[in-house]
């Protein structure tokens, strides 16, 4: 793939409650800019991708400070246009111990949900692009949106334009109105050439369980996906193991249509935020297919963004090479 990364989806402003508090317990909220899809542009614009973002903000204060926020990070932000509605929220108050993190959205009526396929040349935006990355919020925000995520995996095909999908599947937001997820996101899985997911996801695609225990069980889904889906060449997820809200044990996983690669688990204690990892994970993920390497490389790759985001506030990974390779030589003292 050559060209720059395309990423479409909703800019959100995250209103974070300080420390381990609950929301509103004092009168302080930490502010941080994300979303999805911007979110595994930040990963790959730190790792030294070239990368752009496509959305849609309020003509305000809040609008024009999330895209500086995304712009200050290394993402292009020309294909960010604005519109009538509300910028998109969400408050966060993070857990620990027993108490797990706790997510409360305010997004309906915004921007980037009110806007539909004809406010985005998706034609000229993609032009050229080396990938599209797509996720399974946006969809899931309406019908106007849905439309919009549609178009622009339809374009992408057309362009020949590879595309990359996260399930992120939200049954807050699709239960919200009058949706039909299943066949929405069967016809973007179906436009793409990588989709991030697991058993679960393919399950509620393909109406079908899967019998097996561990490994066995997501190949298995693995494969009647790419039975589903013939555009598919990988399939990349994690398992993740809840131990308490700060000590999660964690593998990676890559499915490829002739083989596939599973990592051993990874002990991450001590996590400081875990919001934006399974993006984190996307972005190691992707930044090592970019680069030729084969399953073992990506699920390392995805698996040391992943872990080291735990580490790091805020909704985006902004590690390195450096850090990647750091996180497998295992050296944890400080770095001098």
């Amino acid at each position: 793939m050559t060209g720059r990364l395309v990423f479409f989806g909703e800019l959100l402003i995250r209103l974070t409650a300080p420390g381990n508090e609950l929301l509103m317990q004092s009168p302080a909220l930490d502010l941080h800019v994300g979303g999805a899809e911007a979110n595994v542009a930040i990963g790959l614009a730190h790792l030294g991708h070239d990368c752009a973002m496509v959305s849609r903000i309020p003509a305000n204060a809040l609008g024009r400070g999330a895209v500086a926020a995304v712009r200050g990070a290394g993402v292009d932000c020309a294909g960010v246009g604005a519109g009538p509605g509300r910028m998109g929220l969400y408050f966060l108050s993070v857990g620990a111990g027993l108490r797990a993190s706790e997510i409360v959205y305010d997004r309906a009526g915004s921007s980037f949900a009110a806007a539909g396929p004809a406010d985005y040349d998706f034609d000229r935006l993609l032009a050229g692009a080396g990938l599209l990355h797509l996720s399974g919020i946006t969809p899931a925000l309406g019908p106007r949106s849905a439309e919009a995520a549609l178009a622009a995996a339809r374009a992408a095909r057309r362009l020949g334009v590879p595309v990359s999908f996260d399930g992120n599947y939200r049954a807050m937001l699709w239960d919200a109105w009058d949706s039909d997820p299943r066949t929405i996101l069967s016809e973007l899985i179906a436009a793409a050439d990588i989709l991030f997911g697991n058993h679960r996801d393919l399950s509620l695609v393909l109406g079908s369980e899967f019998s097996g225990e561990g490994e066995d069980r997501r190949r298995e889904a693995a494969e009647a996906g790419f039975a589903a889906f013939p555009g598919l060449k990988l399939i990349a997820s994690t398992a993740r193991h809840v131990v308490t809200a700060d000590h999660h044990r964690i593998a990676a996983r890559i499915d490829l249509r002739e083989n596939c690669h599973q990592t051993g688990e990874i002990d991450v204690t001590g996590i400081v935020d875990r919001i934006g990892a399974g993006d984190a994970f996307a972005a190691g993920v992707l930044h090592a297919h970019l680069s030729g390497g084969d399953a073992r490389a990506m699920a390392d790759s995805g698996l040391a963004l992943t872990c080291l985001k735990h580490s790091l506030p805020g909704d985006a990974s902004r590690f390195s090479q450096a850090d990647i390779d750091a996180f497998h030589g295992g050296g944890l003292d400080v770095r001098r």
